[in-house]
Formats: structure tokens, sequence, C-alpha cells
């Protein structure tokens, strides 16, 4: 069963969402912290100062007076306690794009997660994209082709995230990207892991197991629960995926999601 066991609020964005035109999404962040501090993480990059700079402009014209930056560059940073006093004083965090392996191995089991995780405990918001997006679930795709018919020497490779969201495995940039092979390659690995695949400028705002969707594209439920027959375990690696009986929702802006039982809401 998929669960946000957490009282705080994930918002987990698929990449590529509006900074200039029309930025809701990121809108949505700002009007969530409240008058709180916003820390900005951008551990996922190697371009750190870059990607700080363009956030704390975006959300400062949103109107977020307190943000704050945690630069995390290695893991001897991520395990000095005074790095990550920030976040205890914060209402928010919000992940930056880039590599999500970066981000897990970096501030795993760290200061940095402890306080992250106590964040959301007193019903805080953490919020992330693309990369920043992966990490949230308690499996995260890393690798993959995303372009084909999926074969099974081709499956994506997956690690373990920081579970924040239980039972699911997420995927962004995902209709731009043609990532449904990928993701159904993961479901097809262990049918009890909900997929979920997000489209650029598009977000899933999770409160308790309520899931409800956000921005300009969709949101794609992969549900394996019934699934058939599959040959992920038996085929050869040029083989073919297949796999049977996978139930699909496509879920627009406004749209809601049950993850614990596995329906639209």
């Amino acid at each position: 069963m998929a669960s946000q066991p957490q009282p705080g609020t994930l918002i987990v964005i698929g990449g590529g969402e509006d900074k200039e035109q029309n930025p809701d999404i990121l809108r949505y962040v700002a009007d969530r912290v409240d008058g709180g501090t916003l820390v900005i993480m951008t551990c996922a990059t190697e371009e750190p100062q870059e990607a700080w700079e363009r956030y704390r402009k975006v959300f400062t014209k949103l109107g977020v007076n307190h943000l704050e930056h945690v630069d995390v560059r290695d893991r001897d940073v991520a395990l000095d306690p005074k790095l990550s006093e920030p976040i205890a004083r914060a209402r928010g965090v919000f992940f930056t794009g880039g590599d999500q392996l970066r981000i897990t191995s970096h501030i795993g089991n760290t200061p940095v997660y402890e306080r992250i995780s106590k964040l959301l405990e007193r019903g805080g918001i953490v919020a992330g994209t693309s990369a920043g997006a992966a990490v949230m679930s308690e499996t995260m795709l890393v690798d993959g082709d995303s372009d084909n018919t999926p074969r099974i020497g081709d499956i994506a490779r997956m690690a373990p995230g920081f579970g924040f969201l239980h039972g699911v495995v997420v995927d962004m940039h995902f209709a731009e990207r043609g990532r449904m092979g990928r993701l159904l390659g993961a479901i097809a690995q262990n049918p009890r892991v909900l997929g979920i695949g997000i489209d650029e400028n598009t977000a899933m705002v999770v409160r308790a197991d309520c899931v409800e969707v956000l921005g300009s594209g969709a949101i794609w439920i992969v549900d394996g629960k019934n699934a058939g027959t599959s040959n992920v375990t038996e085929g050869d690696g040029d083989e073919t995926l297949t796999i049977e009986n996978v139930t699909l929702h496509l879920l627009a802006e406004g749209h809601q999601y049950d993850l614990a039982n596995r329906r639209p809401a």
C-alpha cells in the first residue's frame, strides 16, 4: 500500500516548471511557506551557486522574504550539524534538479536528512523538481532507456530514495521524454510499488494519502497490483518486456488520487 506517513506536505514537480510567465507551481510553494523560511537545497547540481541565484530571484519575486541556501557539495560537509541549522527553523525545503544520486549519497542519514524529516513531522513542506522529486519515494529511478519499447536488458536501474513517499516510484519529464516504457519496467520488477510519472510544469501535491494534480500537464499513475504474466525474470536481455493487466490513470490539474486505496478520489 502506498502512503505518506508524515503530517507535512510533499510537492513533487516533474521538472521544467515555469519560472517566468506563469510560475503557478512555484507560487504554490511560496504561498504554503506562508511567511516562513524556505531553504533551497542545491546538492543535486554541479552548479549550486547558479541554481541558488536562479531560485532565489524567482521566490523573492513570489514574496518569499526569508530564503536560505544550504550548499551540500560532499558528504563531509553534510555531517557538520551547523550547516543544516537553517532547516531546523524553516517552514519548507526546496530541492533543485540535477542528479538524484548526488542528493541521496551526500545527505542520506546525516543531520541534513534528519532535520528535513523532522520538518515534515512538524507539518512543514518538502518540495523538489526533477531529481529533487525522484528522491522523495522509497525507491527511485536512476537511469534507463526512455525512448523505445522496453527490452529486459534495458530496464531502468533503481536505488533507495528517502522514503518520504512510501510504496511509490516517481519518474519525471514524463510525456516529454517518452518514459512510459521505463516506468512499466520498474513496475514489472515489483508490482507492489505504484508508478507515478509527472509531466514537466506539473506537480503532485501529497497530503496524508491524498494526491492532487497541479500544473499544465498530467500525472500518469501505473498500478500493477493486478498484473498477470510478465517475462521480466525469464526473458533474455534482448527480449521485449511483457506485462499484462496493468491499470493506468491519467489525471490533469484539479484531479485527486487516493494512495491508500489506489483509486481516483
